[in-house]
C-alpha cells in the first residue's frame, strides 16, 4: 500500500512540472521556442520594458473582460475561457499535492494568484507580453474551479455507498 501511493506522489509531482513548463512556454512563449539569448537582452532593457507595461497594461479590474463581453468573437471567448482553463489543473494538482494535509481554499486563491502574477509580471519585465490585471482574475478564478471541481468529486466519491457484487 506505501509503495503505490509512493508510486502515485512521484506521478503527481512529474505530472505536475509537466503542468508548470508547459504553462509557462504557454503563456510566456506562445508555444514557440525558449530563446536564452533573447530573454537575456530583454533583460538588459527592463526599466524601457516596465516603462512600456505601464503605459500598455491593463490595471483596471474587469475592463479587459467587460471590453471582451461587449465584442464577443470566437478569439476573444477563447482568450476568456483559456485563461480559467489554464489554470484549472493547477487548483487540482494543488489539492492532489497536499494529500495528507488539507489545503484551503483560500489557500489556493493565493497561490493561483501568486503565480499569475509571476507570470503577468514577467511578461511585462520581458516584454514578450502585456500585463492585464484581468488574466490575473481569471487565471485564479480557474485555479479555484479547479479546486473546488477535485475537491467536490473526491467528496461525492466518499459519501457514495459501495455497490455489491
Amino acid at each position: 500500500m506505501k509503495r503505490t501511493q509512493a508510486t502515485r506522489e512521484i506521478a503527481v509531482q512529474i505530472l505536475f512540472a509537466l503542468y508548470i513548463y508547459a504553462l509557462f512556454k504557454i503563456i510566456l512563449f506562445k508555444f514557440s521556442s525558449i530563446n536564452f539569448i533573447f530573454l537575456w537582452e530583454q533583460l538588459q532593457h527592463r526599466a524601457h520594458n516596465i516603462d512600456r507595461a505601464m503605459q500598455w497594461g491593463n490595471f483596471i479590474p474587469l475592463a479587459t473582460i467587460s471590453n471582451t463581453l461587449d465584442n464577443l468573437t470566437s478569439h476573444t471567448l477563447l482568450n476568456l475561457g483559456g485563461n480559467i482553463a489554464l489554470f484549472l489543473p493547477y487548483g487540482m494538482f494543488l489539492m492532489l499535492q497536499s494529500s495528507g494535509r488539507r489545503i484551503s481554499l483560500l489557500h489556493v486563491l493565493i497561490r493561483s494568484l501568486g503565480l499569475s502574477l509571476l507570470l503577468e509580471c514577467a511578461q511585462a519585465i520581458l516584454s514578450i507580453g502585456t500585463f492585464d490585471v484581468d488574466d490575473l482574475i481569471l487565471n485564479t478564478l480557474g485555479g479555484v474551479i479547479g479546486y473546488s471541481m477535485l475537491r467536490l468529486f473526491a467528496h461525492k466519491k466518499k459519501v457514495q455507498p459501495a455497490t455489491e457484487s
